[in-house]
């Protein structure tokens, strides 16, 4: 009995080295998912513990050094290590009209893709490195789907990591982007706007391009599908970068956050970050015309209640604004719709005016995203009324954007009559 007692240990404890030892190597799936597990448990122990943080918020950049403070002739790590920290400027002529300060994050100051985007590539690259899924100089090729700014980011921060970039966008979309990602030497795809229950569609065929590459026994490399609209990597990005540095760069003080969505990552990852510790802060998301997110944060569907949601078959969103707006509901979004308090349609005279307010006004030169958040911002201001303070975001720079939205914009007539209000009213 002893010695059967004695194998049955023995037998137990073999069993267990051997199950330590080849848990990395047999099931290495089930480790990616520990990580994932482990990371999203880390970040929602960090928003609990928010709560009952009134002290000062610590940040480390993109480089994980310190985001303030720096001292004289630091160097950055690579062009990932100029990443985040953008200023937040104060638009004097929005300010002024209003009585409140408009403050605008200006992203487009990001150093590798010039767009919020940098933050979020950056984090899909570091979150695959980490699960395994990428290996420098390896052939691995990421793949994505983007009307634009994220491929210009992904496609620049890869070839600084050593990986290779796959964009598949519509085609009808400004060409100086596509044209961008082949200086950045991407590989670019651009097809018909389709969608998203159409494998063509440009989402899908970018998942469906790096399933064939991994499959692929001829290939090097693996094939890794960014999946900006669906990963968390996009709102933790925010969370951990945008949302602190705007809570510190306010000290603290704001009224009110207004940022468009298009993968819904920023305005979700800035919410989730600042609302626990501005509980009487408002989060307005601002959403061009024909975007169904206007619908989906005001009456809890994304279109006219006679469709069925998440169905309609629309080609694109009607709108010459890029970036932000979409008919379907993504995680990206849904991570922080609860907390987004009201919405504000923007058409697109309005942001082709306000466009042209902010180059005659206060010489920024920005996209159409961006001219959108300036249109919501100012309509908040004007809600809330003098003495108020309203965050927003500048996404890219005009130049981006010169074939189709300045195109239709026209040219800057410097008349000195025009008012907010024929701005708003457009």
């Amino acid at each position: 009995m002893d010695n059967r007692l004695r194998l049955y240990v023995a037998g137990a404890f073999l069993l267990g080295v051997g199950l330590t030892l080849g848990y990395k190597d047999v099931y290495p799936d089930l480790e990616r998912r520990f990580r994932q597990r482990h990371r999203r448990a880390s970040m929602y122990v960090d928003q609990r513990t928010a709560f009952d943080l009134d002290q000062e918020v610590i940040l480390k950049d993109n480089s994980g050094g310190p985001a303030s403070g720096l001292p004289d002739g630091e160097i950055r790590e690579g062009i990932e290590g100029c990443i985040g920290n953008t200023p937040l400027l104060k638009i004097k002529s929005l300010s002024q009209a209003t009585g409140c300060e408009i403050l605008a994050k200006a992203e487009f100051l990001n150093a590798a893709g010039n767009s919020p985007k940098d933050r979020v590539a950056l984090n899909v690259i570091r979150m695959a490195e980490e699960e395994g899924l990428l290996k420098p100089h390896s052939g691995d090729m990421i793949y994505e789907g983007t009307v634009g700014s994220t491929g210009i980011s992904l496609a620049a921060i890869c070839r600084a990591r050593g990986y290779l970039a796959h964009i598949c966008m519509p085609d009808d979309q400004a060409t100086e982007k596509s044209d961008l990602l082949l200086k950045l030497g991407a590989e670019v795809e651009r097809v018909r706007p389709a969608p998203i229950v159409d494998q063509n569609q440009f989402v899908n065929m970018a998942r469906n391009r790096a399933a064939e590459h991994t499959a692929d026994p001829n290939r090097q490399g693996r094939g890794v599908f960014a999946d900006q609209f669906e990963t968390e990597a996009n709102w933790q990005a925010h969370f951990s970068g945008t949302g602190p540095e705007i809570y510190n760069q306010t000290g603290g003080r704001l009224d009110a956050f207004v940022s468009g969505a298009g993968t819904g990552g920023t305005i979700s990852g800035v919410a989730l970050f600042l609302k626990p510790r501005l509980p009487e802060l408002q989060v307005v998301l601002a959403d061009p015309q024909g975007s169904g997110l206007y619908n989906r944060v005001k009456f809890g569907v994304m279109f006219d209640p006679k469709e069925r949601e998440g169905t309609r078959r629309r080609h694109q969103v009607d709108t010459i604004v890029e970036g932000i707006g979409i008919n379907r509901v993504t995680n990206n979004f849904e991570a922080g719709r609860e907390l987004v308090d009201d919405a504000i349609r923007v058409t697109d005279e309005q942001a082709m005016a306000m466009a042209r307010w902010l180059v005659e006004k206060d010489g920024i030169f920005i996209g159409s995203s961006s001219a959108v958040n300036c249109v919501a911002a100012t309509k908040v201001a004007q809600r809330l009324g003098p003495g108020h303070r309203v965050v927003t975001i500048l996404c890219d720079s005009g130049a981006r954007h010169l074939s189709k939205f300045w195109a239709q914009t026209g040219a800057i007539s410097g008349k000195e009559d025009v008012t907010l209000e024929d701005v708003l009213n457009s």
